[in-house]
């Protein structure tokens, strides 16, 4: 046997234990962003989406249940205004409430929506006797007027 022979064999499992460790390395980074980028999609953007979607129904219930509490309170002749608060922002992204009639004007709705996101609220009380309407944003002081004379 030559001695050629057997360094060259040394140098060939040297080579082979790099080629190696590069391949699997490269399969474990692969890997690795693969699961990265579905982390944000399945464990953030999910959740976020459901919890944007059940504070725009509760924002669309509020809505609502003020507007029904202020025409049950107003008068025959005059009018009322009531102030309030909504959150600036759900899930760091604005958001905009408007209040709409349906096909019939006995269907009247809150919709509260961003973006794909939105919730609709029937506005129940009134339908058939009040004709609402209008919109707002989350910024700011946001009113309910009532003129019995009509605007």
């Amino acid at each position: 046997m030559k001695p050629g022979c057997h360094r060259n064999n040394q140098t060939e499992a040297g080579v082979s234990a790099l080629i190696e460790y590069v391949m699997i390395t490269t399969i474990v980074v692969i890997l690795f962003v693969v699961v990265l980028l579905s982390v944000n999609a399945n464990f953030m953007q999910g959740p976020e989406e459901t919890l944007q979607y059940n504070a725009f129904t509760d924002i669309g219930n509020g809505v609502s249940t003020r507007i029904v509490d202020l025409y049950a309170i107003a008068p025959d002749t005059g009018n009322i205004t009531s102030s309030f608060n909504l959150p600036d922002d759900v899930g760091g992204q604005n958001y905009f409430v408007e209040i709409y009639t349906g096909s019939t004007p006995a269907d009247q709705f809150v919709l509260v929506s961003q973006g794909t996101i939105s919730s609709n609220i029937s506005l129940a009380g009134i339908s058939s006797t009040r004709n609402v309407s209008g919109n707002t944003t989350g910024n700011g002081i946001n009113q309910i007027s009532y003129d019995s004379e009509g605007f």
